[in-house]
């Protein structure tokens, strides 16, 4: 069984690895990063438009009765 101690004073492990290999990891890492960033945009964009959607349901455009009040906004 290990101790505390032999996490402590264990040997450490060493793990070499070529540029091009470690380029090409922080390349993918961040392609799906990406990824992940533009499913989400995505996913929030089609809940606005939901949102609204059921806005527009609930306060239904009033439509001007003149062109003053067209104009005027009121």
């Amino acid at each position: 069984m290990y101790s505390l101690f032999d996490y402590a004073f264990g040997p450490t492990k060493v793990i070499v690895v070529s540029e091009e290999r470690l380029q090409a990891a922080e390349r993918r890492a961040k392609e799906e990063q990406v990824e992940a960033v533009e499913a989400r945009i995505e996913d929030l964009t089609k809940y606005s438009k939901q949102l609204r959607e059921e806005l527009k349901k609930l306060n239904p455009a009033k439509e001007p009765e003149s062109l003053e009040e067209a104009l005027l906004g009121e």
